[in-house]
């Protein structure tokens, strides 16, 4: 069995080991530029000894932003400020990661620390969101627009030219940010699609959008360079998108070029009870990874060495996702190699080795 501090090839691609910094929402950027913010921030988790440091949700359109501050992909502009903070993660050591997203209907929201809550009005910079139907996610979100066909192919091809962009920044990874009640959440759940046409129904037509963005993405990312989605696994809810139709459609994803399925949950209705607890995602890795012959990243709680360690070397997923535990410390990765008995120097960049 794999260690996590063995690499983890994927394609052509090879990760120093099996932790990565999950994708974490900075509300930092303005008009979806990168900044000295985040080559900072995502800067010291790659030189503190992380295999793959992945970027926040990044807007593949402006108006698939979660909020006016987040970071985008949607113009060539944006290209260049991502491409200062690839390299020095590239020379820190780890491979570097960008989680393609759009909001949807949870879109044009206040950031966490703003004084106002809820939907961003027009005039303070919101705009009009969209969804599979005109049901808001809550009586305080905006309530979306029901995309018709000619804007889902708009979302589609934003997903693609997204990708190439990225490819253009020196991304490693592609993640295509499939959970959380955004966009592709919601079209994956009948609890937010109730949709009568080729985009809704049964299973087929509600991971169509899914289905088809992967294929957009692929096309544009290189066949040497691999491509990750982060799916939701249970909406928590009777009724709701479960684990057998995460386990379904991975096996569908992997045919078309996922190579791997990063397993969280819930986010799309408010007010779950969900029952969390130190590693409570695992098991939905665990099944995907068995069940459907791609590999697995596991999210939730993971805070411990010996517990991601005990995740790998068990099988349960390739990877493990820290976000919370990566803020608290960036150089995680060196004192678990510590803890577990391994030499941490090669995790450390040269400046750093005197304090190895």
């Amino acid at each position: 069995m794999a260690a996590l501090f063995d690499p983890l090839d994927l394609r052509g691609v090879r990760l120093r080991n099996r932790v990565a910094v999950s994708p974490m929402c900075q509300y930092s950027s303005v008009d979806g530029f990168a900044g000295d913010w985040h080559l900072v921030h995502l800067g010291a988790r790659a030189a503190g000894g992380a295999g793959l440091v992945m970027l926040e949700a990044t807007a593949v359109e402006a108006r698939g932003r979660i909020s006016p501050r987040d970071l985008g992909l949607w113009l060539d502009a944006h290209v260049d400020g991502l491409r200062r903070i690839t390299r020095f993660i590239h020379e820190a050591g780890a491979a570097a990661g960008v989680q393609l997203a759009h909001a949807g209907r949870k879109a044009s929201t206040w950031h966490p620390w703003a004084e106002s809550r809820g939907a961003v009005p027009e005039a303070d910079g919101g705009w009009q969101v969209v969804g599979p139907t005109d049901e808001p996610f809550a009586p305080e979100y905006p309530r979306p627009a029901a995309l018709a066909r000619d804007g889902i192919d708009g979302i589609v091809r934003a997903f693609g030219e997204a990708a190439a962009r990225a490819l253009d920044a020196g991304f490693d990874v592609v993640e295509i940010h499939g959970a959380h009640g955004y966009l592709l959440h919601s079209f994956l759940s009948p609890l937010a699609n109730d949709r009568e046409d080729a985009y809704g129904g049964g299973f087929d037509g509600r991971t169509r959008l899914l289905r088809e963005v992967v294929d957009a993405v692929r096309r544009a990312w290189p066949e040497d360079k691999p491509l990750f989605t982060r799916l939701s696994a249970t909406d928590w809810v009777d009724g709701g998108w479960d684990a057998d139709d995460t386990v379904h459609l991975a096996r569908r994803l992997a045919a078309l070029g996922v190579d791997l399925v990063d397993c969280s949950s819930g986010g799309v209705v408010p007010g779950v009870a969900v029952p969390t607890g130190p590693g409570y995602q695992v098991p939905f890795a665990a099944r995907v990874r068995a069940e459907s012959g791609v590999a697995s990243g596991a999210v939730g709680m993971i805070t411990e060495p010996q517990q991601a360690a005990d995740i790998v070397a068990s099988g349960r997923a390739d990877l493990v996702l820290l976000a919370r535990e990566m803020l608290r410390n960036p150089s995680w990765p060196q004192q678990a190699a510590r803890a577990l008995g391994l030499d941490p120097t090669p995790l450390f960049p040269l400046q750093y080795l005197r304090a190895r």
